[in-house]
């Protein structure tokens, strides 16, 4: 077998291995009861039915936990590419004392882990009186964001050429007119990219959103889906696997749409020589 063949075959076959969990779940989700609990798999659903999906966003709580999801998910992504582009641009076009500082700082933090940070947290926004709180969700999820976001779009504009800003510099463009017109629009492509960080780091949380909130009404998605199982009832594998679902589409949509978003903006940043 040639070279190119056998990468393709070991292609297929790691994907298809990536993709059968995915698929597994959308079969459950359309499974009746009866044939989620067989001895022996059934690949194909015998006989296809809503009623996981109905019990999914009938299950208490659940418009009030989207609406959590929305609101928090929504201004982490705003302020990590706000705060994000701002301070990467800070520390790639501009001289000062301490910027290799910061850059150490925020490579430090990038590499702890998420968990390390959230005793910390819980004990600042304990004192702070924030647990509960909409503010202290975000915060948190900006903490793991934001040092991401500042590295890959710092990466974005080192690599323009000093040439450009120059220009326009020349052409009597003032820094702020040189950033906003100028720099920004070529750093779309990483934008977009900390942006999709952003959306799945903060719509997947589940440690920190249960450990902060203190009140059901304050709950997030993730949250919300291990309300399937309960320890007397046993778990409803169906409506489980059909909030999964319903969990999952927003991230599906979210990328499909970004996606054809990204390849625009890596052409519009591209650099005529």
């Amino acid at each position: 077998m040639s070279r190119p063949r056998l990468s393709n075959v070991l292609a297929a076959i790691f994907c298809l291995v990536w993709v059968f969990p995915v698929y597994w779940m959308i079969n459950s989700a359309f499974k009746p009861r009866s044939e989620l609990l067989t001895t022996s798999p059934h690949f194909v659903p015998y006989h296809p039915t809503f009623d996981n999906f109905v019990t999914a966003v009938t299950q208490a709580n659940f418009l009030t936990n989207l609406r959590n999801s929305v609101i928090v998910v929504s201004v982490t992504v705003v302020l990590s590419i706000v705060v994000g582009i701002f301070a990467a641009a800070a520390l790639s076009r501009f001289r000062f004392t301490g910027r290799r500082a910061i850059l150490v700082v925020i490579l430090a933090v990038q590499m702890l882990p998420g968990t390390a940070l959230l005793i910390p947290m819980f004990a600042l926004f304990n004192t702070a009186n924030l647990l509960g709180t909409y503010f202290a969700l975000i915060l948190a999820y900006l903490a793991t964001t934001l040092p991401f976001s500042i590295w890959v779009m710092r990466g974005f504009f080192v690599a323009i050429p000093k040439e450009i800003e120059e220009a326009a510099r020349c052409d009597g463009a003032g820094t702020w007119r040189i950033l906003v017109s100028v720099l920004f629009p070529l750093v779309g492509p990483g934008v977009i990219a900390t942006s999709i960080f952003a959306f799945i780091a903060a719509w997947n949380d589940y440690l920190v959103a249960y450990t902060f909130m203190q009140d059901q009404s304050r709950y997030t998605l993730p949250v919300w889906l291990a309300s399937f199982t309960n320890p007397i009832s046993g778990t409803d594998y169906g409506g489980q696997m059909a909030a999964s679902v319903i969990f999952s589409l927003p991230v599906v949509v979210f990328f499909l749409f970004i996606q054809r978003n990204l390849v625009a903006g890596m052409s519009a940043g591209a650099v005529k020589g």
